[in-house]
């Protein structure tokens, strides 16, 4: 009888025991999903474009592109990013309705429009822009510029979505738009291609289809203006309208509304 006055106590206390732990492992989280056990989730094309955005303006290098525009011969663009952060993009044939090789160059915190000696124009010279207006702006640059920015940024109105590789070019291919039709795009719609490290390998937009051609090689320290800074204007990409030096004749064939030069005779009678 005493002993099982002694194991009663016992059993109780081996029961609650068991209850308390069945109730801690109840109420305790479950595990972590260990995040190689499943399949993981594909990437937001969005964050993935950031990324290579992100990683495209830390790039120092000088790479060459081919730029195929509908109804005119293939161009090569050349890209020139600084470590100093300045930047400078040649793109043949652009000024001028396409007679003008032209620069465009940002170095020193000022920004350039350089006219390339060509056999139609042997004369160089760099004018300073207050501003790109549209009328000279090649847009090229904006691809290796502030469009990166816009990229990057996740508040931007646009649209990204995964998109097949263009013909020849390598990397992660992306088709951009806005994502508001009542929102002006920040970018020009198209398609932009990145290698892993930011490098722009191909883009097609309204400027027309850019294709990286071999391996870019490492940027300069800063970026030498390719002329003197002249005074004038920067030259406009449409061809200037031509001069008019024949005035419009009436049909005696006397310039209309200027006077003959000759003086208008009177007929007289003699007088005996």
């Amino acid at each position: 009888m005493r002993f099982m006055r002694v194991a009663r106590p016992l059993i109780a206390l081996a029961v609650v025991a068991t209850a308390t732990a069945l109730a801690t492992a109840c109420s305790s989280p479950p595990p972590a999903d260990d995040p190689t056990s499943g399949p993981v989730a594909p990437d937001d094309p969005r964050s993935v474009l950031a990324a290579r955005a992100a990683a495209a303006k830390d790039l120092h290098q000088t790479a060459l592109y081919a730029l195929k525009t509908t109804g005119r011969p293939d161009r090569t663009v050349s890209v020139t990013l600084a470590a100093d952060g300045g930047w400078k993009v040649d793109v043949p044939a652009t000024a001028l309705g396409g007679t003008v090789d032209i620069s465009l160059v940002r170095t020193g915190g000022a920004v350039y429009q350089c006219a390339l000696p060509s056999t139609a124009r042997p004369q160089s010279g760099c004018v300073r822009l207050s501003k790109v207006a549209s009328a000279y702006d090649p847009k090229l640059q904006h691809l290796f510029t502030d469009w990166l920015e816009v990229f990057m940024d996740r508040q931007a109105a646009l649209a990204v979505t995964a998109a097949d590789p263009l013909p020849g070019v390598q990397g992660t291919c992306f088709t951009v738009d806005t994502s508001a039709v009542s929102v002006k795009a920040p970018v020009d719609p198209g398609i932009y291609c990145y290698a892993d490290n930011g490098t722009l390998t191909g883009a097609r937009t309204s400027v027309g289809t850019l294709t990286l051609v071999g391996a870019p090689t490492a940027g300069p320290p800063t970026i030498t203006l390719p002329g003197a800074v002249v005074a004038g204007q920067p030259l406009p990409n449409a061809s200037p309208p031509a001069p008019s030096n024949t005035p419009s004749a009436n049909p005696s064939g006397t310039p209309s509304g200027k006077p003959s030069g000759k003086p208008s005779v009177t007929p007289t009678t003699s007088r005996r």
